[in-house]
């Protein structure tokens, strides 16, 4: 962040002429001096108050030179030449120019023009890191909580706020608000004004994910009609969150390290490289150093994306908390629905804290909008509260005691639902081969397996 005293005066040396002056009207300002020639490349540093562009004897130049320096529109440019004519300044003017004087007899003019932007300059950046300030303030306002354990979290969150390019991973079970997190932490820093770019890893197969991320040229593949940009390349100046970070196949996992690696991308087909400015805040909610011990997820990756850890708390580990979501969650549904808003009753409270709700704030929500919904206007039902969808049938804890193969057939059938039929899923998670999982699922034990080494 640019504190206000930061503000320098850069002169574009485009002639010689009056050179001396420079550094003695600088001290008089009470600002650095940065010189430059005018083909030196890329925009001005952030921190100029005003640029001078020093013409002596070049004054018919500057008219072309002006749209070169890439001179944001916030920052005046100021022409200084040796020839006194109207016409020649109000050309200068309108090619882009704030103001144009002839020295030495305009020097005061000079003086009191630059007072005025520097002036103007330092109250803007004033402005802006207020703001800044401001937004890095408010920045978890969405996050509701008053729990130590919550507390500590957000409290380390904080100090990353500011840091615009540190990597963050962000752990927790299911349904804890990692995306809300991300979303805090881009939205307060100082990459707010760019764009927010969301990946799921787990909702897009492997094949189509490494087009997602770094986009493709026209006829990389069967389907290329167009050229499309990659998400890297969407996400330009901003944060990339790629949730469910485990899920990425092996392949993607080594793409994606040299990519934050080399700050660069190449698009599927093409032979140049893109370079990318983007934070990567990643999420998962699996063990990703079992993950790695498991050679599942690559160590260099994981120690890429591990920079920062912020790790929430599941819901039963945050006390009232449950309280404080329940009545925010009620205000939301009772609004959007236009129904009274209920009040919390004793029954209904002991009901919400008693619950260890596996599903988190997600599985929360979902139970307040219920309620409202079907409970009568202006009230809460436990009934409808506490109300869970059946279990299919044959669905229920493991056998035991039972035979070996029928515990592992159970199991194995289990992995297969969470897996919403997915074999390889299911069997990546088990940590076995997916011919196993088959002879599992045909009731073999896998002591009867000897030969196999999965």
């Amino acid at each position: 962040m640019t504190a206000p005293g930061d503000v320098t005066l850069l002169v574009v040396q485009v002639s010689d002429s009056f050179s001396d002056f420079w550094a003695a009207l600088a001290r008089e300002l009470g600002v650095p001096l940065v010189a430059r020639a005018p083909a030196e490349p890329g925009p001005p540093p952030a921190q100029a108050g005003v640029v001078l562009v020093a013409a002596g004897g070049h004054e018919s130049e500057v008219a072309a030179l002006l749209p070169q320096l890439a001179v944001p529109r916030d920052v005046p440019v100021i022409v200084v030449g040796s020839a006194a004519s109207h016409r020649l300044a109000a050309h200068i003017v309108a090619a882009g120019a704030a103001d144009y004087f002839a020295l030495p007899d305009d020097r005061d003019g000079l003086r009191d023009a630059l007072a005025a932007a520097v002036q103007g300059r330092r109250a803007s950046l004033g402005r802006a890191a207020l703001a800044q300030l401001e937004a890095q303030a408010h920045a978890f306002r969405d996050i509701v909580g008053e729990s130590p354990a919550l507390k500590a979290v957000l409290e380390r969150a904080a100090r990353v706020v500011p840091h615009g390019d540190a990597t963050i991973l962000i752990t927790g079970e299911t349904g804890t608000g990692k995306e809300l997190l991300a979303r805090a932490l881009h939205y307060g820093g100082p990459r707010a004004a760019a764009p927010f770019v969301e990946l799921n890893c787990a909702a897009i197969p492997a094949a189509l994910l490494e087009s997602e991320l770094f986009g493709h040229e026209r006829g990389a593949f069967t389907d290329a009609k167009t050229a499309k940009p990659g998400l890297f390349e969407v996400a330009q100046g901003g944060t990339m969150f790629l949730d469910e970070v485990d899920h990425l196949a092996p392949e993607l996992q080594g793409k994606l390290l040299r990519a934050l690696d080399q700050k660069s991308v190449r698009r599927l087909g093409a032979t140049a490289t893109r370079t990318i400015d983007v934070r990567i805040v990643a999420a998962t909610n699996t063990d990703l150093p079992a993950a790695v011990h498991a050679s599942r997820f690559r160590e260099d990756l994981f120690y890429r994306l591990n920079v920062i850890t912020l790790e929430l708390p599941p819901l039963r580990q945050r006390g009232d908390d449950v309280i404080l979501l329940a009545e925010f969650f009620l205000r939301k549904f009772s609004a959007q629905y236009k129904l009274p808003p209920p009040n919390l009753t004793p029954e209904v409270r002991g009901a919400l804290l008693a619950h260890a709700w596996p599903g988190n704030i997600r599985e929360l929500r979902n139970a307040i909008e219920r309620a409202v919904l079907l409970s009568a206007p202006g009230t809460i039902a436990v009934a409808e509260l506490a109300r869970r969808p059946s279990p299919p049938a044959g669905a229920g804890p493991l056998p035991f005691p039972a035979p070996l193969a029928e515990i592992q057939r159970a199991a194995a059938r289990a992995m297969l639902d969470t897996a919403k039929g997915n074999r390889s899923e299911a069997a990546r998670r088990l940590g076995i081969s997916r011919s196993r999982l088959q002879r599992l699922l045909e009731g073999q034990a896998a002591d009867d397996e000897e030969g196999d080494p999965n």
